[in-house]
């Protein structure tokens, strides 16, 4: 018994499924005599089987385990035992069977694989949509709190329900049971017949966890709570929030909040929100982190045409998060884009793997606050240093396909050009312009914006040639001069628009003495319909775009050319994301039993920096190349390790963790024995002495560990003036193999890879393999806090680091249950 209610999650383990009070579910494992297998046993109530409940806790049981260095559970399961067999199966592990009398043995392997991983994502997916359902399409809502004065959040979110012609029942309860706007009133949840789908509480932070029971008792699933008082005031604040959710777990039934502004959901006609309006209904689903902010996006974005299929406040997103909400909207087909501002992360994982296979069906456009400043710290290596607070959440979008704003105007504007054209195919982009002037301000922001303003081809110069005045400009930008009216936008634009030499298209007007704007707009529209390319309009007036350039084909209509040029630079960003396929992680050679007794020996001495022995041990573990060396613990040992190796040799200090070039503790290009035993004294013992080589070139590879989002690989130009040159391009693991081959392309870096300035290339596929090494170690190495490869030197044929340093720290162990 003593296996369960103490587990040490280093000998054994041990989970809970709880339901209403009661235990329902048990699953432990024991370490057995191999120390990386372990036996495992369930033990589910009859009256929950074949719900799932066994295969999630074999998930969280495998995750848990292998953090101790387990890698394989056995199981003795009787022949008849079918719901057993099924949860073995049903996991997604590669499982064997040896029959043994009236028993199978079963085992497997508890390592995450890509159908592992699948088999998890799958049931996720199913699971959270089914929880997520009364949030947006209840049949019947309770308003705790609601009151009858007028003013009240509680009563005026009631009154919103009312008045946005809500498609199912709506009850008021509070503590009198007054009626509200002419509705029957409640006291209590349990005195409604009804069965409510969802309730929203609008009562004080210190009576929610009675109004959240109230509701649980009467069987809610799903509770909006807009009440302020919890994590955002202190600790008292979190103490009560972590209860709520306690409670809510506790029932089976999720809570969106607290602290939010509520939800919309126009598929039913719902908007229990605070908002002074309803919100107009459209094709994008959007969260905020912050309600007001989130109001002020959606106000914005109405006035340019937009709207929505729901709209989620998360506020301190205690249970329901960013992640669960990709889920609901990743099957919403009424949902054609997802918009969301986000000011922190729960699982930036969880948040990568479901973006990823949401933005292949549609975009994801993401906000995200809080980017500079604070997120600085304390660095001691090269890889540290260069990953600022900021570069894990582009790295997050990067990978994932998330088109990253970086200002509310921009989200809107990138908005408003998906939800109305089709990604562009390439970066060229045609500029047609009545004024010269903003047609360079145009180029200028192309470039900017990371588009191409490519020449038009023969025949289109030709065709341009037949319609311009003499004195206009057919080059790019094409400059139809000022006397530019409807009818010669109307015949430049067509030949522009089925050039192959375009991806897209910028026109930009300025009104003139005796333009028709309504005319111009109107053949725009006309001119773009049917056209497979994005078309773009600036139009710079007092009164803004006209109506009609959203006839025929719904161009979108700019204030400034340098928001039409970001927004479409945006697109494009898109458009190579799709186009670029998804990549694979491999399966990679390893000795991970190594790896974990090497970090162990250290952490156990008490090291913070993986001596020379130990660094080696690591590397030679994940097949990490590495400079030959000897260490020495003299000046002769020294001499004699050079004799060995051959001259001419570097002498470096091996003083754990140190900075060689800075602290003296480097010699280079020693030729002789005299030369060796100067540097030797100087430098001072204990010394490592390695093989000078000569040529190739100097790169930084790396991993530091973000306390939010995991490891980061890193790849950037390398040697003495890494930070300065700066530059280093960051992935997060576990890298694809199109994530390290980009890093290897990408950047300075990929300029120096490619061979700079005469230098003949380097080896692409050996850098690769190095990126995808050391991604699998900082991925199963947890307690790797940061590690340096400075520099590595890449060759025509094959790499090898001539310099490394890892800093190892303790990770946070999981909770020990010391009672029930």
């Amino acid at each position: 018994m003593e296996t369960v209610l103490d587990p040490d999650w280093d000998e054994r383990g041990a989970l809970l499924g709880s339901l209403d009070g009661r235990i329902v579910a048990l699953a432990n494992w024991v370490k057995l005599r191999d120390p990386h297998a372990a036996e495992v046993a369930f033990a589910v109530g009859d009256d929950f089987q074949r719900r799932g409940i066994g295969t999630r806790l074999l998930e969280r049981l495998a995750a848990r385990a292998a953090e101790a260095g387990i890698e394989e559970f056995v199981a003795e399961v009787l022949h008849e035992n079918a719901a057993m067999h099924g949860v073995f199966r049903d996991a997604g592990f590669a499982v064997t069977r040896a029959a043994e009398g009236g028993e199978l043995e079963i085992r497997f392997p508890i390592a995450p694989t890509h159908g592992y991983r699948e088999h998890v994502a799958s049931r996720d997916h199913v699971a959270v949509r089914a929880s997520l359902e009364p949030f947006f399409l209840p049949r019947s809502v309770a308003v705790i709190g609601a009151s009858r004065r007028r003013g009240s959040i509680g009563g005026e979110l009631f009154r919103n329900i009312l008045t946005g012609d809500f498609a199912g029942s709506v009850y008021p309860v509070n503590r009198k049971g007054d009626p509200v706007a002419g509705v029957h009133g409640y006291r209590s949840v349990t005195d409604v017949e009804e069965t409510i789908d969802l309730a929203v509480i609008c009562v004080p932070g210190e009576q929610v966890l009675a109004a959240a029971e109230d509701a649980l008792a009467a069987g809610v699933r799903a509770l909006v709570v807009i009440s302020a008082g919890f994590a955002e005031t202190g600790n008292a604040g979190t103490e009560r929030q972590e209860q709520l959710l306690g409670l809510v777990r506790d029932r089976g039934a999720r809570l969106l909040g607290p602290n939010c502004l509520g939800i919309a959901s126009s598929p039913v006609h719902l908007n229990a929100t605070f908002a002074p309006r309803s919100f107009p209904a459209g094709k994008i689903g959007f969260s905020s982190q912050s309600g007001a902010l989130g109001l002020a996006l959606l106000e914005r974005a109405e006035s340019t045409g937009l709207g929505v299929t729901s709209f989620v406040s998360i506020g301190n997103k205690a249970d329901v998060s960013s992640n669960d909400l990709l889920e609901w909207w990743e099957d919403d087909d009424e949902t054609e884009m997802v918009v969301q501002y986000l000011e922190s992360f729960g699982n930036p994982r969880a948040f990568s793997r479901i973006a990823r296979r949401v933005a292949r069906r549609k975009p994801i456009l993401a906000l995200k606050g809080g980017s500079t400043g604070a997120g600085s710290r304390a660095a001691g290596s090269h890889t540290a240093a260069l990953a600022g607070s900021d570069v894990a959440v582009d790295a997050l979008f990067r990978q994932a396909g998330v088109i990253r704003a970086r200002t509310l105007e921009e989200l809107i504007d990138v908005a408003t050009l998906l939800s109305a054209q089709p990604v562009p195919r390439g970066r060229r982009v045609a500029l047609v312009t009545n004024a010269g002037g903003l047609g360079i301000l145009a180029a200028d922001a192309c470039e900017a914006a990371g588009l191409e303003v490519a020449p038009p081809g023969a025949e289109t110069r030709t065709a341009l040639a037949e319609v311009m005045p003499a004195e206009g400009s057919s080059a790019n930008p094409i400059d139809l001069l000022g006397g530019a009216t409807a009818e010669s936008f109307a015949s430049a634009l067509p030949p522009i628009l089925a050039d192959p030499a375009f991806d897209a298209a910028i026109v930009l007007f300025v009104p003139t003495v005796g333009s028709n704007e309504q005319a111009v707009g109107a053949a725009i529209s006309e001119a773009a319909a049917g056209v497979d390319k994005p078309v773009l309009c600036v139009f710079v007036s007092a009164k803004g775009a006209p109506p009609s350039l959203r006839g025929s084909a719904n161009v979108p209509g700019f204030g400034y050319p340098e928001a039409a040029a970001r927004a479409l630079g945006r697109a494009a960003e898109r458009g190579e994301w799709l186009r670029r396929p998804a990549g694979t992680v491999p399966e990679l050679e390893c000795d991970r039993a190594e790896g974990q007794a090497v970090v162990r020996e250290a952490l156990e001495a008490g090291s913070d920096w993986l001596d020379a022995a130990q660094t080696r041990r690591l590397f030679d573990a994940y097949g990490v190349p590495l400079v030959p060396e000897r260490l020495a613990a003299t000046t002769g040992a020294a001499v004699e390790a050079a004799e060995e190796l051959g001259f001419p040799v570097v002498l470096k200090t091996a003083a754990p963790g140190a900075h060689k070039t800075e602290q003296g503790g480097i010699a280079l290009d020693l030729g002789d024995e005299g030369a060796v035993l100067g540097a030797a004294e100087r430098i001072g013992a204990p010394l490592l002495v390695q093989p000078f080589l000569r040529g190739g070139t100097e790169l930084l590879a790396g991993a530091v560990q973000d306390p939010v989002f995991g490891p980061l690989v890193a790849f950037g130009p390398g040697g003495v003036l890494a930070e300065l040159i700066g530059e280093a391009q960051f992935r997060l693991a576990p890298l694809t193999d199109l994530d390290a081959l980009e890093l290897v392309r990408g950047g300075k870096a990929g300029r120096l890879v490619a061979g700079f300035r005469g230098a003949p290339p380097a080896d692409e596929a050996a850098l690769v393999d190095l990126l995808l090494r050391l991604s699998l170690l900082a991925d199963d190495l947890p307690e790797i806090a940061e590690l340096d490869l400075n520099p590595v030197l890449a060759m025509s044929d094959g790499c090898v680091a001539v310099d490394a340093r890892v800093r190892v720290a303790e990770r946070s162990r999981p909770h020990r249950a010391k009672s029930w």
